[in-house]
């Protein structure tokens, strides 16, 4: 663990706090270099093949990550499939017990978390890779007191028969997570499969698979081992395997739409359960009787630019009453101008880099339709950083576009980085009808004074969650899912718990 010294932002070994914290993350990758962890030990691919792991931020490789094939994943599977019975065994508390003591432990290494999650994702220290680290901790301990709450129920048919239900566990769980939030939604798959009995063998992604690998490893000092297994690799030659499994019988994914398309028909022969949180066109609806800078400021947080857009709740498509789109535009580019795009290790940067080149030339590719759009205004607001550690980084600016035709790929496609259009509006009925024209519905947001209204709204946008006078984070507790092409299935309570990671059976009883 990070000294404590280095939490309080003091030098160790002539180091200021995030230069401490920078070589705290890549001392980490360099322990996790080449390794999956199964049967809770690290151990290199069977091939010993691997793949660089690159630093977003620099241009630079950090470490390799293994790269899984066939042999790797029915290793992993195995194991878990081995370890299965006797964690399904263990009452649903005791096993929640073991969630809350992998918490505390997670708790107790939020520095080394917060330095590889830096790292790997150039995602910005302050708004972003801290507060990750510490939800996945409350993720695990909100689900850690669910235990009691997996519970049948009894049918009462007649007299003559005692009828009840039973939650039992799956068994062997297959989850697959992104790049953009790893430890958020890892821990939004771990607690509840985890809870319910299952055992789990988790795909990291390929560009940042090193925060994941290192919380799994740091769980496995508490857990049995082969309950909780970690490969890494190349979609086809890993994910696939994974997903095809026969003793896989639950897969839970959060990715591209594409990616999830296949891992929908790779699992059709088997007719498992599946859960998918995909891509999002996110709309924002905003009436003119708002608080200006309030909602300013919401819209900035709900396109999620700290994160350099690179969410799929993005509130995307921004829909401004006419009264005010000169005024809001106008406040909303000054409040982007004001944020810092710098090192991501930087207390003061705001915005960090893009995940990849890959990535970085898609969001580039999107600014360049729009900018041969005639009728759009294409403005990019802030400044990109000049630090020469920097030049070989992933690096673009925040951009908003006004008059773009709204069919255009720009307005319709999930971008997955720092663009928002802006449209303006002033019939209800229309907006709403131009909202829902999507193939997406995972999220959206309502900006206005009218309660009324707003609730109104709400009912009528085809989202997953709609919120309104906020833009807030996934948090447990609260139903998370998409509709259309966003998805299938919820995340974060209770009920997702119980419906996707535990099978319901019936017993009959003649009492006679």
């Amino acid at each position: 663990m990070l000294d404590q010294s280095a939490a309080k932002g003091e030098s160790i070994a002539g180091l200021s706090g995030s230069e401490a914290l920078r070589a705290r993350g890549h001392e980490i990758a360099r322990r996790l270099s080449g390794q999956n962890l199964v049967a809770g030990r690290l151990i290199a691919a069977v091939s010993g093949a691997d793949f660089p792991v690159i630093d977003p931020a620099t241009g630079q490789v950090i470490a390799a990550a293994a790269r899984s094939g066939p042999e790797d994943i029915d290793a992993a599977v195995t194991q878990a499939f081995q370890a299965s019975s006797g964690w399904s065994a263990l009452p649903p508390r005791e096993r929640g017990g073991y969630l809350t003591r992998c918490a505390d432990l997670l708790a107790l290494h939020q520095d080394d978390l917060v330095a590889i999650l830096t790292l790997e994702t150039g995602k910005a220290v302050r708004p972003e890779c801290k507060p990750e680290a510490g939800l996945i901790v409350d993720v695990l301990r909100f689900f850690s007191g669910l235990g009691s709450e997996i519970k049948g129920e009894t049918v009462p048919i007649d007299d003559e028969s005692l009828t009840y239900t039973l939650h039992e566990p799956i068994g062997v769980v297959g989850a697959i997570i992104p790049w953009n939030v790893p430890l958020m939604l890892l821990g939004m798959k771990l607690g509840p499969a985890l809870l319910a009995g299952n055992c789990v063998v988790v795909k990291t992604s390929e560009e940042a698979p090193f925060a994941a690998l290192e919380v799994c490893r740091l769980m496995n000092e508490i857990l049995p081992p082969g309950v909780l297994n970690v490969v890494s690799g190349l979609g086809a030659e890993a994910g696939d395997p994974l997903v095809r499994d026969p003793r896989v019988g639950k897969v839970t994914f959060t990715g591209s739409v594409e990616t999830g398309q296949k891992i929908a028909a790779a699992a059709a022969p088997k007719l498992i359960p599946l859960t998918l949180e995909l891509g999002g066109k996110s709309p924002m609806i905003v009436f003119p009787d708002i608080e200006l800078d309030r909602a300013v400021e919401g819209t900035i947080f709900g396109m999620r630019f700290s994160r350099q857009g690179q969410s799929c709740t993005s509130t995307s498509r921004v829909y401004l009453h006419d009264e005010i789109f000169g005024d809001f535009v106008a406040a909303m580019t000054a409040g982007l101008e004001k944020l810092k795009i710098g090192d991501p290790f930087d207390e003061e940067t705001d915005i960090g880099a893009v995940i990849s080149k890959a990535q970085l030339d898609k969001i580039e590719s999107y600014n360049a339709i729009a900018m041969a759009s005639p009728e759009a205004k294409v403005t990019r607001c802030g400044k990109l950083p000049d630090d020469d550690r920097l030049s070989g980084g992933f690096w673009t600016r925040p951009t908003l576009i006004t008059g773009i035709d709204e069919h255009s790929p720009v307005a319709r496609e999930e971008v997955f980085g720092p663009i928002c259009c802006l449209f303006g509006w002033n019939d209800l009925d229309s907006v709403v009808a131009r909202a829902n024209d999507s193939d997406y519905g995972l999220a959206a947001c309502i900006w206005t004074n009218g309660l009324k209204e707003g609730l109104s709204l709400a009912h009528r946008l085809e989202a997953g969650i709609v919120q309104v006078n906020q833009i807030k984070t996934m948090r447990p507790g609260v139903s998370y899912g998409g509709h259309k092409l966003s998805g299938i299935g919820e995340e974060a309570t209770l009920e997702s718990l119980i419906q996707h990671f535990t099978k319901k059976k019936t017993i009959a009883v003649n009492l006679r």
